[in-house]
């Protein structure tokens, strides 16, 4: 019993230097610049916790202070033997590799999101085209007050706004709402629905509406450069919203919350490739888009080259050959 209690008093007074351990561990582990004095430290205590620790499983087996040492030993253990890291070979894996893999268990969700944002587009043309008292639910005043005369409402955007700050405004635009088909997904995906819904519902609308005064094939001009890669990465957000909310309504792992957090770390790999691909948007639908000069084969050429990049981008092909 003697040797007992001495050896539980000994741990008792090792427990100042656990502390600081434990400090050294945080700072190793918070990702900020590392001092050479915390390593060494690091590597000394880890050899001295590991000798506290078998004593600590002897004398006090299952005790929260052996659980606490346990804790830290992996901690440390983590901190000393990670692989160190490589942000050129992590992005070529992410690009080359993740987010293709990731895009690719989103298809039966992309395919979903497509179909429903086709049929929304479907119906408000025909909406539009048989109610055309219901333009006004797609399109401003403003807007109708144009087309009515002959005009888009897009003819005059350059002569108002600089095309540098309307790309930003474009593009901080295309994120909200990429955003929100996202993290509406958390409502088992009616949040995401809804989006989508609604801008395929306005898409339609307004082309029904635009047709009607032959302006149609102008809008398809201003769009066209941007729109289909913009209109893409929308349904991906989409896509990944609606894998959410099906993570939470019918979840794959132990629990909602586990199966949440792997559904919301595969998606969060396809979300960066689409804020990549929004830049780029933002950049055609400020600088291209709105200039009247600019041909309509340039455009095309620029829109369905630009969407082919994506798609090679999703499918890994892009970076394999470019051997990234």
């Amino acid at each position: 019993m003697s040797t007992e209690a001495g050896l539980k008093g000994w741990l008792a007074a090792r427990a100042g230097a656990w502390q600081t351990l434990a400090n050294i561990a945080q700072r190793l582990q918070s990702g900020r610049a590392h001092r050479s004095e915390d390593a060494e430290a690091a590597i000394e205590g880890y050899r001295s916790l590991g000798r506290d620790l078998s004593v600590a499983r002897r004398v006090m087996p299952g005790s929260r202070a052996t659980q606490g040492l346990e804790a830290l030993y992996a901690r440390l253990h983590a901190s000393i033997y990670r692989a160190p890291h490589n942000w050129g070979a992590d992005l070529r894996k992410l690009f080359r590799d993740e987010i293709p893999q990731a895009a690719f268990e989103l298809r039966r969700y992309i395919l979903w999101v497509t179909l429903l944002f086709v049929l929304t587009a479907a119906a408000g043309w025909w909406l539009v085209r048989t109610f055309p008292e219901l333009a006004a639910l797609v399109a401003s005043d403003e807007m109708i007050d144009k087309v009515e005369n002959g005009h888009l409402w897009t003819e005059d955007i350059l002569n108002v706004t600089p095309s540098s700050l309307l790309s930003v405004r474009i593009l901080s635009n295309n994120i909200a709402v990429s955003i929100a088909a996202l993290a509406f997904g958390v409502f088992f995906g009616l949040g995401t629905f809804y989006i989508i819904g609604m801008n395929g519902l306005m898409l339609g609308g307004v082309f029904a509406f635009t047709y009607q005064y032959d302006l149609a094939g102008n809008l398809l001009k201003f769009i066209v450069a941007h729109g289909c890669v913009e209109i893409s990465v929308i349904l991906l957000a989409g896509a990944a919203g609606m894998a959410i909310g099906a993570s939470i309504a019918v979840p794959t792992q132990a629990s909602r919350r586990e199966s949440f957090q792997h559904t919301m770390f595969q998606v969060g790999r396809v979300v960066v490739l689409c804020a990549v691909l929004l830049v780029g948007c933002g950049f055609i639908e400020g600088f291209i888009s709105p200039d009247n000069s600019f041909p309509l084969l340039p455009r095309i050429v620029i829109g369905v080259g630009y969407w082919l990049l994506m798609l090679a981008a999703l499918t890994g092909h892009l970076f394999r050959r470019l051997k990234i």
